[in-house]
């Protein structure tokens, strides 16, 4: 029997909940597009936290009064703290000098500003960036959930693909990160601190320096400059939190990110599109790859839930939809798949009358994958029929690829390390043998 532990309450003597591994499997499987959570938390951080780091406006008003600040001082004590964190990147409340000396010492005995844990950090010859990190345990049988996030530095910008899940609620079959298990939605505060800890990790913030050699913009402007929603899961499953983390992200006042500058990938969720759009105010790319449904039944399996037209239906009703405010639609080319000419003159036919641009991405290969990168003269051509079509049809550069943190590849270290371990428990091998067993991943 494997257990799962229900802390959605935040109930430390929660008792676990009994599932038997064959329902577990029917369930998750079941129509293969879905996975079940293996753990549930509260939709946001909890107030009176451990970290005050990634909290909202209104989480950040509720610590304070946990800890007996008067409610006449909450506005202008949140401003204070809201500038320190979220402008300043403080790590430490003997920092906030316009702060009372009183006050700094209630909230370094109750809270503190401790970012998640950087387990390790990889970097690609190209300058891209790709961070193991782990959260803060949510419970008592909670080690902390491991995800990755990635930074791509160009000349003039920094983008930074941020986690929403642990693991991934789907199913797609070219996509590494599907193949792993979804153990549980990241908290607002969780997806908030990936973008604080890579900007401590480039010294991107006033009066920092990023790390000797570092492959920074040299416009002038921040190191991170836009966020693509294109990490680890889904967005959509996990839409209150994504659209908080979004109001945090975004706030003029702290890290200061336009919602133009923030893309929001689903691979179709349809019922939650309208909601991002009317709350969230933040481009949208769709991950489509397929112009067929039965091919796009295979490759990305919600399509079983949400077919192609209900998808494009509702691109054409995304709130604020316009040439200035164009969807981008993801399309993986798999050689032999999906990358004929009458594929491409198909995906024109089906985006007519949608300011679009189609990001057309050369598959990025992860290990155990059965499908193989289109030729480059087939993408070549494929590009042309769209741009001949009246699209914008760039290829996506791959982008650090030699560290699997390109589009498609992320899977936690810890992840690949289980697969390791029941590989070689179902070979003999003894601890030992761990790292001399896979190198090449």
């Amino acid at each position: 029997m494997a257990t799962v532990l229900d802390i959605a309450k935040r109930n430390p003597n929660a008792a676990p909940v009994a599932v038997s591994d064959a329902a577990r499997a029917a369930g998750a499987n079941a129509l293969s597009i879905e996975k079940t959570a293996e753990l549930n938390v509260v939709a946001g951080a909890a107030p009176g936290g451990a970290s005050l780091v990634g909290l909202t406006r209104d989480q950040l008003k509720d610590s304070l009064a946990a800890i007996g600040v008067p409610e006449r001082e909450h506005k202008m004590r949140v401003a204070q703290l809201w500038h320190w964190i979220y402008f300043r990147g403080a790590k430490d409340f003997s920092e906030m000098t316009n702060v009372g000396k009183e006050l700094r010492a209630k909230l370094a005995d109750a809270y503190t500003l401790a970012r998640p844990q950087v387990i390790s950090e990889q970097v690609s010859k190209d300058g891209t960036r790709k961070w193991l990190i782990r959260m803060a345990s949510t419970g008592p049988l909670d080690k902390g959930a491991e995800i990755e996030c990635v930074y791509i530095p160009e000349t003039d910008r920094g983008t930074l693909c941020v986690s929403s899940q642990v693991g991934c609620t789907l199913t797609c079959s070219f996509c590494h990160t599907g193949t792993q298990r979804l153990v549980r939605n990241l908290t607002s505060a969780e997806i908030v601190a990936q973008l604080i800890v890579a900007r401590d990790m480039i010294g991107d913030w006033p009066d920092a320096t990023p790390p000797e050699g570092a492959f920074v913009p040299n416009d002038g402007g921040r190191f991170v400059s836009n966020i693509v929603f294109m990490g680890m899961g889904e967005p959509l499953y996990n839409p209150d939190d994504v659209i908080a983390a979004i109001d945090v992200m975004s706030d003029g006042e702290g890290l200061t990110l336009s919602r133009r500058r923030i893309t929001v990938s689903t691979s179709g969720v349809v019922p939650q599109m309208e909601r991002l759009g009317a709350e969230a105010n933040t481009m949208l790319a769709i991950s489509l790859h397929a112009v067929r449904d039965d091919l796009r039944d295979v490759l990305v399996p919600i399509n079983r839930k949400y077919d192609i037209k209900q998808l494009l239906d509702a691109c054409r009703a995304y709130p604020g939809l316009s040439n200035a405010r164009r969807i981008t639609f993801e399309y993986v080319m798999l050689k032999g798949v999906n990358d004929s000419d009458a594929d491409a003159r198909e995906l024109v036919r089906l985006l007519k009358g949608i300011p679009a641009k189609i990001n057309l991405i050369p598959f990025n290969p992860w290990p155990g994958s059965k499908y193989e990168c289109s030729d480059w003269e087939r993408i070549e051509r494929f590009s042309e029929i769209v741009y001949r079509a009246g699209y914008a049809s760039p290829v996506r550069t791959p982008r650090g690829r030699d560290i699997l943190a390109a589009c498609g590849q992320l899977k936690s270290e810890t992840e690949k390390l289980r697969a390791r371990a029941r590989m070689m428990a179902e070979q003999g091998i003894g601890a030992e043998g761990v790292y001399a067993v896979g190198n090449g991943e």
